[in-house]
């Protein structure tokens, strides 16, 4: 059977339908805030957390160095371990900061902010133009973190630990944990054109190195070769590069004479061959920079590969360093007598077959090379 309602009745209950939907919203609203906006701080604080620490700390950090390509290695002094505990305890304090103003700000967006931008066209503009910046800024530091945690495998795949092109602030002082990396090793290798840049008394990048070490052993390119001619034809005044180079040598030596008078092992080869590498191997790390003809040494960039103990065979280590081993072991390159300033050749066993004066009577004529 059909029953009129009257619409006063109706109305009555349309409202009192209303209030109680209202009321209700507010108890669940009362009874759930709490608690929603704990879990949801809780939540964007651990996402925050290893987002953070896993993917733009290490993907934007400045310290990127050999703890990445060794991570089972420990820190190799305090402050080292100090400085790690601090970068957690900085991401820990920036998630919780963050996580736990997001309620707060997301009440005020929706209770006072959008209420005036809802009825003003030109702050929504603003609104929306603001929303869009920081969107782009989001996806491009996403596109920077995402672009370096690649780069970061690729460097330890090729074992890369350290490259510089210019020397800056930031560069000098990546140097200087790299020389305390290498401070106490007890071999060191080098082979290089002249060795002026390397084997100086005012170079202090490895003058620890060179007090500490027990053996070094030095391969440069014979000033009176083929090789260093070929090279001086390449620049702009070859009898004048030619001659600097034969001065740096000299320096070498004088400098390599002093730390065997100081009790140092020193052995010391020259080679004829054009120069290709400089390589200088410290222990567990090899420097590289490639010998550009026609350009100074010291422009070209500087790369540092590092070891790897759980994969020796990965990276650019073992090559490098099996290539000097490779050149010093060569018979046509011979040890220089720091006695008698002769060359001393030796065959495959090792026994002595010929010495010649150094410098060598032979000259080589720089402009046939």
């Amino acid at each position: 059977m059909n029953q009129c309602i009257h619409p006063a009745g109706a109305q009555l209950s349309a409202r009192f339908s209303k209030r109680t939907i209202t009321s209700l919203r507010t108890l669940s609203y009362r009874i759930f805030s709490h608690d929603l906006s704990s879990c949801l701080s809780s939540g964007i604080f651990f996402t925050l957390y290893f987002g953070i620490h896993s993917v733009f700390l290490p993907a934007l950090s400045f310290h990127y160095r050999v703890n990445n390509v060794d991570h089972d290695k420990h820190f190799s002094n305090l402050s080292e371990g100090i400085n790690h505990a601090l970068s957690h305890v900085v991401v820990t304090l920036m998630a919780v900061g963050i996580a736990f103003s997001m309620p707060a700000i997301a009440e005020y967006i929706l209770f006072n902010w959008w209420p005036m931008v809802e009825g003003n066209s030109q702050l929504l503009l603003v609104t929306e133009i603001a929303f869009a910046a920081v969107l782009v800024l989001l996806f491009n530091v996403a596109k920077i973190a995402w672009d370096g945690i690649r780069s970061m495998q690729m460097n330890k795949i090729a074992s890369l630990v350290y490259a510089r092109e210019e020397r800056g602030w930031n560069s000098r002082r990546k140097e200087r944990d790299m020389r305390r990396l290498i401070a106490n090793v007890r071999d060191v290798y080098i082979m290089s054109i002249t060795g002026n840049d390397t084997l100086s008394a005012d170079n202090l990048d490895l003058q620890k190195t060179f007090d500490m070490a027990y053996e070094i052993r030095v391969l440069l390119a014979n000033p009176y070769g083929k090789g260093i001619a070929t090279r001086a034809l390449s620049t702009e005044d070859p009898e004048a590069s030619l001659k600097a180079h034969r001065e740096q040598v000299e320096n070498s030596i004088a400098f390599l004479r002093k730390l065997a008078d100081a009790g140092k092992k020193i052995k010391l080869k020259f080679y004829d061959e054009p120069p290709f590498w400089k390589l200088v191997v410290t222990g567990e790390y090899v420097w590289v920079q490639y010998c550009h003809i026609g350009m100074d040494l010291k422009s070209q960039p500087e790369y540092v590969f590092g070891l790897q103990h759980d994969q020796p065979q990965r990276g650019f280590f073992e090559p490098f360093y099996k290539h000097y081993l490779d050149q010093w072991k060569d018979i046509d390159h011979p040890e220089f007598n720091f006695e008698t300033c002769e060359l001393v050749y030796r065959n495959a066993e090792g026994n002595e077959f010929k010495r010649t004066n150094f410098p060598t009577h032979t000259h080589v004529n720089i402009a046939t090379g």
